[in-house]
Order: structure tokens, then sequence, then C-alpha cells
């Protein structure tokens, strides 16, 4: 299917001289003067190579037909990551390159949504929230205020963020999995 560049978004897989791409991200840029056109920065799914290609937001772009499903997270090994179909509890393993920097966040049975391209993951999209304990973060200072400074904290995942000052070691908080910033105190 032909679309056009400035259409293309993060998560989309392109098909480009017979070769997959997933898109790692995806930029219009509108200079002052000049024609705009779309930063791709994308992902050879066969190997891994990254590469970065310009078009202009005019462009058509091949896009690869993948079928969305969602899939609950069982575990990792070190052949991969293993994930259950929910509708037909088929099993699929992916491979550590397609998962990338969403590692940390997988949880037990956390639903995710994976991208197929004849079957074969290609991509994956995490909730946009996922809830973790703080391990590691400097003690709470009596009579300070939420301010805007905040503090560094080291996640139950391992993956370190920065916390407002009120939030102590053992805290339940949400954090976004796109970056790992902070969202709020766990309601539970």
């Amino acid at each position: 299917m032909r679309v056009i560049a400035s259409s293309i978004r993060k998560g989309n897989v392109i098909e480009q001289e017979g070769k997959l791409y997933v898109v790692l991200s995806a930029e219009n840029i509108h200079p002052g003067k000049g024609t705009p056109v779309s930063q791709i920065e994308m992902r050879r799914i066969s190997d891994g190579v990254k590469i970065s290609e310009r078009y202009k937001t005019t462009d058509q772009v091949e896009k690869a037909t993948i079928e969305d499903q969602n899939f609950s997270f069982l575990y990792q090994d070190g052949d991969g990551f293993h994930f259950m179909n929910q509708e037909n509890y088929d099993q699929v393993q992916v491979p550590p390159d397609v998962i990338g920097t969403a590692a940390p966040y997988l949880q037990e049975n956390m639903v995710v949504k994976l991208s197929l391209h004849d079957m074969v993951p290609v991509a994956i999209v995490l909730p946009q929230r996922v809830t973790l304990e703080v391990v590691e973060t400097e003690p709470v200072t009596k009579g300070q205020t939420a301010s805007s400074s905040y503090k560094p904290a080291i996640l139950s995942n391992g993956v370190r963020s920065a916390v407002p000052p009120h939030v102590g070691t053992g805290t339940r908080i949400v954090v976004l999995t796109e970056d790992g910033s902070y969202v709020e105190r766990a309601k539970d």
C-alpha cells in the first residue's frame, strides 16, 4: 500500500527495495524556505541495521501489510521474549532487537500489541503507562513541598527516573513507558 511520507509514524513498517523496515522515529521538517521533508529513522528487520532517510513530504513510500494483535507477555529466556496470543493461545518468540528499549517495562501477563508481518513479529507497542515501585531514592525531607525540583530514583525494573521530593523508597508510582518519566503516585 503506497502512502505519502508525511503520514508515516513510529511503529509503522515500510518496504523498501524488497526489505522490511520498522520506523523508530518520524519527523516532518518545514524549513523557512524550500520543500518540507520527512526525516525517518528506521531499522531493517532482517539484520537490525539502522538507517535514516529523508523524503519529500509528498513522496510515496510502500507501507507493508501488518497485522496488529494483542499478546500477553509470558517470560524471557536466552532465546528472547515469549508472548501468547490471547484469542487462540498460540505462543510466539520475539527477538530482543524487536523489543529494544521496551524490555525493562515488560511485566508478567502484561497485554501488548505485537505487529506481525507474515506471522513474524516486527514491532511492539506497550501500554502507555505502567506501575512500578521506587527501590532507591534520596530520603524524604520534612517540610519540603512538591516544587518543580525532582530527585533521581531507581525503579523496580532497574530504570532511572526523576520523582517529586515527597516520593520515598517503597512507593508505587505510575510512569510513562515511552521515556520512564513520572506521572503520578499509584492509586493501589
